[in-house]
């Protein structure tokens, strides 16, 4: 979670696109990002792989109205709904996003190459039938914004005692200097978004980066078997809380949509 998940992008910008706020070149830019190219393979009507313009406007006539984000983790499926076949290929990428009013989903397959410093990333998302249901364990922006919260507290507070890297000044450095890499020339989501979705992504974020720095750095003070399995207790729930959170705030958009219906 060091960073903006490919479906995240995807699923904002493309967002922004089926509503009408952005262009079509605008929306590609900002998916494809650092990376070399994108492309959509499996579309209905189509032999072969194809652009993000082509594909996102194929996706608007079979009847998409929004996307949504996917990120699940091992015993935890979530922003998934079905069938098995999707929810492996997404489970394995540990991110997809799932078209609302259609039945589809797109699950980004990464390739690499060139040397070190110069890396050519190529993404080919694959479209896969998915089941129209609601999709598992995706909390709505209010709750998912006082879930973080409570969590933040709660695992800050845990590190802090048992002495683990990440939880001091050190982290809140590192945490700066990321955010303001990160923040750099981008936006933080699309147009379209409510703020309150800017407030809980950024959090998440932050909570995310917390969890990595404490991982990267062994286990700080944390020297005896028991104090590590708190540490382990304390980081596995606040990164489920935190996943769900960036879910809520990426499929926000839709979610006001509908509920201005």
């Amino acid at each position: 979670m060091l960073s903006e998940p490919r479906s995240g992008r995807l699923a904002a910008w493309g967002n922004a696109l089926l509503a009408g706020l952005v262009s079509p070149d605008d929306a590609v830019l900002a998916i494809v990002g650092e990376d070399a190219v994108h492309r959509v393979a499996g579309l209905p009507g189509e032999s072969g792989p194809v652009g993000l313009t082509l594909a996102l406007g194929r996706l608007r006539a079979l009847g998409t109205t929004g996307l949504l984000v996917a990120l699940p983790a091992p015993g935890h499926p979530l922003g998934l709904s079905g069938p098995p076949e999707f929810n492996a290929r997404a489970l394995e990428a540990e991110e997809a996003v799932v078209c609302h009013g259609a039945a589809f989903g797109l699950v980004p397959e990464v390739s690499e190459a060139g040397p070190a410093g110069d890396v050519h990333v190529e993404v080919v998302w694959h479209v896969l039938p998915v089941r129209e249901a609601p999709p598992a364990d995706v909390p709505s922006l209010g709750e998912a914004e006082r879930e973080l919260a409570e969590a933040l507290r709660d695992a800050t507070d845990v590190l802090s005692k048992l002495d683990v890297a990440g939880s001091g000044r050190t982290a809140e450095a590192a945490i700066d200097a990321y955010r303001a890499r990160a923040e750099k020339g981008r936006e933080v989501l699309a147009p379209g978004y409510p703020p309150r979705a800017v407030r809980v992504l950024e959090l998440a974020q932050r909570v995310g980066l917390l969890i990595s720095l404490a991982y990267e750095n062994g286990h700080g003070g944390a020297v005896s078997a028991s104090e590590m399995a708190a540490r382990s207790l304390a980081l596995r729930p606040v990164e489920r809380t935190a996943r769900r959170a960036q879910v809520a705030a990426y499929n926000s958009a839709v979610e006001e949509r509908e509920r201005g219906r």
